[in-house]
C-alpha cells in the first residue's frame, strides 16, 4: 500500500511535525518500509517560494500562533508574543536554520556528574554516551553533507569570517575555521554548492543549505511509504482505555476536524509545542497530561545561553555578504570553572540584515547612538554567541489561561536566567569585545538574546523515569508507543547548534521503532 492513508488506518506510524527530527524520522521510516504519516501544522512552500527578503520571509515562514511568556528574561518584555524564532512549514525551521552542525562534547552527555550540584540547576545525565552517539552522528554528517567531515571541503570565509578570524588570532585563540556546516560547498546529492546570498534564514533558494523539506521528505515520498499532510495542525493525541495511544485530532486547512489513526504516534512540534500537545491531551486517564507520571513535561525548558556582539570599523566589510554563518571560535566551548562557570560556549559569525538588525539590535532604542550605528551598516562585522545553559524546573511551557485560534489553550514560555548563564553571558561579552578590540574595531555593541530558535529540553531523556519524559531511545517511560523526536528530548543543551544531534537521534530512533515493531512489541 502507498501514500495517502486512509484515516482510519491504525497501522501508520504518525509523526507530528516535518523538522529536523520530524521530516528525518519519517524518511528513515518509510526506506525500511514502513507505513508514515507526516503532519505539519503549516504549509508547503518549495525552495522557489523562498523570498529573499527579511520581513516578507518571516510573514511566509514564522509560526506565529498565540503564545504568551513570563520570567524575568529581557525577550518577555521586548518580545512577549514572540518567543521564539522557529518556522511553521513543511521542513519545519531546518528552513530557517544557518546550518552549523556540531557535535556534542564528551562531558556534555554527562553535565550531573562533570559539573556537580549547581544551586537552581535541575542537571542530569542523558542516559546515552559519545559511544552511544558516535556511529549515528557519522551517518548524520553525511546525509546533511557536513563540511569538514567526510572529505567535503570547508567553505570559504566572508569578510565577516576574516575579520573574527583575525581578531580571534591577536588573542591566541586556535580553533578558528569556517566551521562544520550543512551547506554544499560543492555540488552533492542532487543539489548545488551555496551561491554565497546571504539569505540563509530565509529559506535556501539554491537548496545547498540541507533542509527536510528537499532532502529528507521527497527521498521518503519516493518510497510510496511517508505521506506528508500539510496544514494540518493537531490538536490532542487520543488513547484508548490501556493507556496506549490511538491516533491525533487535527484540523485542517479550513478548520475541520479529523482524526488519523496510529499505531505509533512521534512528536516532533519543538520544544514548545511538543509540550503543549501532551499538556493539551489530558484526560481522566492522563489527568496531568500524557507521559506526565513524573511531572517533567514542560519543566526545564532551554534556550541556550545566546546574546550578539557587533563592531563598528573605519573600513566596510558588508558582512551581510555571503554565508548567514560563516565561520566559528571554538576556543570557549570546554568545560572550566575558573572562568567563573560551567559549561562553554561557541562564537559564531552572524549577520542579520537591516531589517532584522532595527528591530534587534537594541530593541525599543532610539536616538542618535543607535541611528548611527545602522548609519554604518556596511561597516559592521558580527558574532553570536551560543553556549549551554542551566536546566531549571521552573522555566517551563505551561498552558496559559488564553486560547489559540482553535480554542485549545495557548503555551505560556516562562524562563529566568540562571547565575551560570548571566555569568557565562558576560564573559562571552567581554571576549567578543575584545576580538574586534583587537583589529581595531571603533566601537563595540554587546546586545541581547532574540527570540530563540534553539528549544531544547521540555521533554528530556532520563534514565529512570521519576526524573523525565522519555527513555534512550525517545520513547516516553509512561506509553510504549508514543516517541518524542525532536529537541524536547535533550537532558542538556550542550554549547553546540542542536539540529545535527536532533538528526542524529532521529536516525537512531528509527531503527529502535523499526526493531520494536518488528518483535511486535509495538
Amino acid at each position: 500500500m502507498s501514500a495517502p492513508y486512509d484515516l482510519n488506518d491504525d497501522s501508520v506510524v504518525v509523526i507530528i511535525g516535518s523538522g529536523a527530527g520530524g521530516g528525518t524520522l519519517g524518511n528513515e521510516l518509510a526506506q525500511k518500509g514502513i507505513d508514515t504519516v507526516i503532519l505539519e501544522a503549516g504549509g508547503r512552500h518549495e525552495a522557489e517560494d523562498f523570498i529573499n527578503d527579511e520581513w516578507g520571509s518571516f510573514s511566509q515562514l514564522a509560526w506565529l500562533d498565540k503564545r504568551t511568556t513570563s520570567g524575568d528574561w529581557r525577550v518577555a518584555q521586548d518580545f512577549s508574543g514572540l518567543p521564539a524564532w522557529i518556522v511553521k512549514a513543511v521542513g519545519g525551521s531546518t528552513t530557517h536554520w544557518a546550518g552549523a552542525s556540531l557535535r556534542f562534547q564528551d562531558h556534555e552527555w554527562k553535565a550531573k556528574t562533570t559539573y556537580g550540584d549547581i544551586a537552581g540547576a535541575n542537571l542530569l545525565d542523558w542516559p546515552i554516551t559519545t559511544e552511544d552517539m558516535a556511529p549515528y552522528y557519522a551517518k548524520a554528517e553525511d546525509k546533511m553533507g557536513v563540511t569538514n567531515t567526510n572529505g567535503i571541503p570547508p567553505l570559504p570565509g566572508n569578510n565577516n569570517f576574516k575579520v573574527m578570524e583575525a581578531g580571534a588570532k591577536k588573542l591566541g585563540y586556535k580553533k578558528v575555521h569556517t566551521g562544520n556546516m550543512a551547506i554544499n560547498s560543492q555540488d552533492r546529492d542532487g543539489r548545488t554548492s551555496c551561491q554565497q546570498s546571504g539569505f540563509c534564514f530565509q529559506g535556501c533558494k539554491f537548496s545547498a543549505k540541507w533542509s527536510t523539506l528537499y532532502t529528507e521528505i521527497p527521498k521518503g515520498e519516493a518510497t510510496g511509504k511517508l505521506e506528508v499532510r500539510p496544514h494540518a495542525h493537531v490538536l490532542k493525541i487520543e488513547h484508548d482505555d490501556s493507556g496506549k495511544v490511538t491516533g491525533v485530532l487535527y484540523a485542517d486547512k479550513d478548520g475541520n476536524q479529523h482524526v488519523q489513526k496510529a499505531r505509533i504516534v512521534a512528536v516532533a512540534g519543538n520544544s514548545i509545542e511538543s509540550p503543549r500537545l501532551l499538556l493539551n491531551s489530558a484526560s481522566s486517564l492522563f489527568p496531568d497530561g500524557l507521559a506526565n507520571s513524573s511531572g517533567q513535561v514542560g519543566k526545564n525548558y532551554m534556550r541556550h545561553m545566546t546574546a550578539s556582539v557587533y563592531a563598528l570599523f573605519d573600513r566596510p566589510v558588508n558582512f551581510y555578504r555571503g554565508t548567514t554563518m560563516a565561520g566559528i571560535v571554538q576556543d570557549e566551548a570546554h568545560h572550566d570553572t575558573s572562568r567563573g562557570f560551567a559549561g562553554g560556549y561557541e562564537l559564531e559569525t552572524l549577520a542579520l540584515g537591516l531589517p532584522f538588525m532595527a528591530a534587534f539590535l537594541n530593541p525599543g532604542a532610539w536616538g542618535r547612538e543607535f541611528t548611527t550605528a545602522l548609519d554604518q551598516y556596511d561597516h559592521m562585522a558580527g558574532m553570536w554567541i551560543v553556549g549551554e545553559d542551566m536546566p531549571q524546573e521552573t522555566n517551563a511551557i505551561t498552558l496559559s489561561d488564553e486560547k489559540d485560534q482553535y480554542g485549545m489553550a495557548a503555551p505560556n514560555v516562562h524562563f529566568t536566567d540562571h547565575p551560570n548563564d548571566i555569568a557565562m553571558r558576560n564573559h562571552a561579552w567581554q571576549q567578543g569585545m575584545a576580538i574586534y578590540d583587537a583589529v581595531g574595531a571603533t566601537r563595540t555593541m554587546p546586545t541581547p538574546p532574540y527570540p530563540s530558535t534553539h528549544n531544547l529540553g521540555t521533554n528530556r531523556m532520563s534514565e529512570k523515569a521519576s526524573d523525565g519524559v522519555v527513555n534512550k531511545w525517545g520513547q516516553s517511560h509512561d506509553i510504549a508507543n508514543l516517541f518524542v523526536s525532536d529537541g524536547s528530548q535533550f537532558t542538556t543543551g550542550g554549547a553546540e547548534n542542536p539540529t545535527l544531534t536532533i538528526v542524529s537521534l532521529a536516525i537512531r530512533q528509527a531503527d529502535y521503532i523499526a526493531e520494536q515493531m518488528g518483535q511486535k512489541a509495538i
